[in-house]
């Protein structure tokens, strides 16, 4: 019979390993915490953050991107929220603040409901209905716009150039 080899798992000196329940909820706590340090960004009346940097330079913005790339993220759950504003911009150019913060939302609403023990497969696949649910209404209520038709082009213009 073969014994059975346990992987070994080096991490660097100080680093904490936690697993099951408990990583779980460290991991939703730290994309929460990404996404609240852009909330006040956000809107009309959204503020700007300053960032200093290691080496003294201050960065003044309220792009979501901006700064959480200036944050210099370590944890993983929280890098994953990064790559939410990142794709974001990489895709639409816009809305990385909104997409974060969405994404913290969502992860504070599936807390709860883990609380509620309910299974993450089964909030999972709640979210998985939920967006197909979005998509059919957006492909519903969405409206074709023609190349000539200057008016509407004109207003979509002017949305965009205001945020």
């Amino acid at each position: 019979m073969a014994k059975e080899i346990q992987p070994v798992i080096i991490m660097p000196e100080g680093t904490q390993r936690s697993t099951g329940k408990t990583a779980q909820g460290n991991n939703i706590m730290a994309a929460k915490l990404v996404a609240e340090t852009v909330r006040t960004t956000l809107g009309p009346k959204g503020m700007d953050k300053m960032i200093v940097d290691s080496f003294g330079d201050v960065t003044v913005t309220n792009d979501g991107v901006t700064i959480l790339e200036e944050m210099k993220i370590e944890h993983p759950a929280a890098k994953m929220v990064v790559e939410v504003a990142k794709t974001q911009e990489a895709e639409v150019g816009d809305g990385t603040t909104t997409a974060v913060i969405i994404a913290g939302e969502l992860l504070s609403q599936a807390e709860q409901l883990l609380e509620k023990n309910i299974h993450s497969t089964v909030i999972i696949k709640g979210y998985r209905l939920a967006t197909a649910q979005c998509l059919r209404k957006l492909e519903e209520i969405s409206q074709p716009i023609a190349a000539k038709d200057d008016q509407l082009l004109k207003k979509i213009a002017m949305t965009a150039m205001t945020g």
